[in-house]
């Protein structure tokens, strides 16, 4: 899917990266540029700098970088033709109908027919519900306290005992085998032939933030096993980047989210009038779903089932949370299992208290350590104390470590100064926690790269920020000069437009299909520059145009046929060249027009 380069570029124009990134950043100015705390991992010191000149942001902390269409997508999970059709909107730029390539054409008619595909299954078992086929699982959902609406508004429905009775619907309709596959709907056996995967169970639609359909969770009736079943992992369908209901608990006024184990307990609290709840997939919570949810909040009320189970998921869901910069806190069921349970028994009115009153994150994970220790035996109370301090350590903030200190105090009856010194002690030693962890955001630091690669950034940085760079190596150096692959593409864009002299690193990146190689391309046009002067500037400039004119030079003498005299002659001049610069002439540039500061 293509569209015309000069509409990219018009919209990127016209975009304002600063008020598009300050709608979930708090920024502030420094210098030419602003500065926040990235969204894209968890930090105290601002690390993420938004260039209003550049049209770009990049994080020194994560390494998180592009344009506005990268942070559409990389933040708010919006494809390249979304991010291009929201901004093209702000910006009251008309889009052409857009050219798209066969192979772009055939996928993305696909995608629309496995998605209407899944449509009409869901309307299928919708309308199975309230047949006499379904009459067990009307009366299920029924005994369990939903009403016909909330039964509407959740789509819900029934996959009958018959085997095939989807399959043959959806054959009716017209939709093909190999299609049929790939919606994860079905069986495929050569000897047995086609069937349903769902049968006799309670279905519940899965949708994404657009409110369409890509995958089914089922409830068995009765004693099957598995009591819960999902559909696989497909084109649509991927469990680690979606939660239940988040469609509808993202418009929610509440302020936070509050996460559940099941389906049933989201749509019962739904029904009860808590609009901001939703749930992980039939599985562990991921990082890619923590990173969802900071979409959408600050602050995550964890609503696990009150059993060990549910106590070892919200342990485990803790640090996750933190890492993606939200603020957990656990509610209190007992001595009720689930949220449905707590809600059948005591009315909203009491669930609402609970939510009001639930923990801070860190005093419910000390209270979970405190049931391995024993208080009448010294030496194991003593071991519990140690096992504090070390985890008040992982508060880098002095203050915020202090409030957390006393409040155990407060709770323990243990003495403030006794405590104090027995964190300072454990800090001298280097516990674990105490040790520095690197942010977690989901990207992989950069392994030390050669120095030609970084000399090919360096030089990339300098062509980007300094007009005259360009123009004291253009017949020096051109972009068959970059060998590392991403530096050349970027090299091959930025040279033309060097030549027609409007250099735009924010259009260069958008050149990149790839929301990673968007990243990456973000990430050289950020290569730091540490000088301090304009005599350092200089030399600094002069020091990488060396180095790239020997390492053209030697590819030149490897590749080029010298018994042609314009060839030589050529390499001879560069080669004079070199030698001058390496002979100490300085190549000059001007101090103020590549700054930021």
């Amino acid at each position: 899917m293509q569209y015309n380069d000069d509409i990219i570029e018009e919209v990127l124009r016209r975009t304002d990266i600063v008020e598009l990134i300050g709608q979930d950043v708090k920024l502030k100015r420094s210098g030419a540029n602003y500065q926040g705390l990235c969204p894209f991992h968890s930090e105290k010191t601002p690390s993420f700098n938004v260039s209003p000149s550049k049209q770009l942001y990049y994080c020194f902390g994560c390494h998180a970088g592009g344009n506005a269409f990268t942070y559409l997508m990389e933040y708010h999970n919006y494809t390249f033709q979304e991010a291009l059709q929201i901004l093209a909107e702000k910006a009251g730029v008309t889009l052409p109908e857009i050219r798209q390539s066969e192979e772009a054409k055939r996928a993305s008619e696909r995608k629309a027919r496995l998605l209407e595909a899944m449509k009409e299954a869901a309307v299928f078992y919708y309308r199975r519900l309230r047949e006499p086929g379904g009459a067990a699982g009307y009366r299920y959902l029924r005994t369990r306290g939903l009403t016909d609406e909330t039964i509407r508004r959740f789509g819900l429905g029934y996959a009958d005992a018959y085997g095939d009775s989807l399959y043959r619907k959806l054959k009716d309709s017209g939709y093909g085998d190999e299609l049929l596959k790939e919606t994860g709907l079905f069986h495929f056996d050569e000897k047995k032939g086609v069937s349903d995967r769902f049968w006799n169970r309670v279905m519940f639609p899965i949708m994404d933030l657009r409110g369409r359909v890509i995958g089914f969770g089922g409830r068995v009736m009765g004693d099957g096993k598995p009591k819960y079943l999902n559909s696989p992992e497909g084109t649509l369908f991927n469990k680690r980047k979606n939660l239940f209901a988040l469609h509808y608990a993202r418009s929610s006024r509440r302020g936070n989210l509050i996460l559940c184990e099941g389906y049933m307990d989201v749509i019962s609290m739904h029904q009860a009038g808590f609009d901001n709840a939703c749930a992980s997939l039939g599985t562990a919570l991921t990082e890619e779903q923590c990173m969802l949810l900071k979409r959408f909040t600050g602050e995550v009320l964890l609503m696990y089932d009150s059993d060990d189970a549910g106590v070892g998921a919200a342990l485990r869901a803790i640090p996750m949370l933190k890492d993606a910069g939200l603020t957990p806190r656990v509610v209190d069921l007992r001595p009720y299992k689930d949220p449905d349970e707590l809600l059948q028994s005591e009315g909203a009115a009491v669930l609402e208290e609970r939510l009001q009153n639930a923990e801070n994150a860190f005093l419910f994970e000390i209270g979970c350590m405190e049931k391995n220790y024993r208080k009448s035996d010294p030496g194991e109370w003593t071991s519990f104390q140690h096992e504090i301090a070390g985890k008040l350590l992982t508060f880098p903030e002095e203050m915020e470590r202090n409030n957390y200190l006393e409040a155990l105090c407060a709770r323990y009856g243990f003495r403030k100064e006794a405590l104090s010194r027995l964190v300072a002690q454990t800090a001298a030693e280097g516990t674990p926690a105490a040790r520095y962890k690197a942010p977690r955001s989901g990207r992989e630091k950069a392994v030390r790269e050669d120095g030609l690669v970084t000399t090919q950034k360096l030089m990339l940085t300098y062509l980007a920020s300094y007009p005259e760079a360009y123009e004291q190596t253009k017949a020096l150096i051109g972009p068959e000069d970059f060998s590392d692959e991403l530096c050349g593409q970027i090299a091959g864009i930025l040279y033309r437009q060097l030549e027609a002299g409007k250099p735009s690193e924010a259009e260069i990146i958008a050149a990149f299909p790839d929301s990673s190689d968007q990243m990456k391309a973000a990430g050289i046009f950020h290569t730091e520059i540490p000088v301090k002067s304009q005599a350092e500037l200089d030399r600094a400039f002069t020091d990488t145009v060396t180095r790239m004119l020997r390492n053209a030079n030697d590819r030149r003498l490897r590749e080029a046929d010298l018994s042609d005299m314009n060839v030589f002659a050529g390499y001879i001049e560069n080669k004079k060249k070199l030698e001058q610069l390496e002979g100490g002439k300085l190549l000059h540039l001007g101090w103020n027009s590549g700054s930021e500061d």
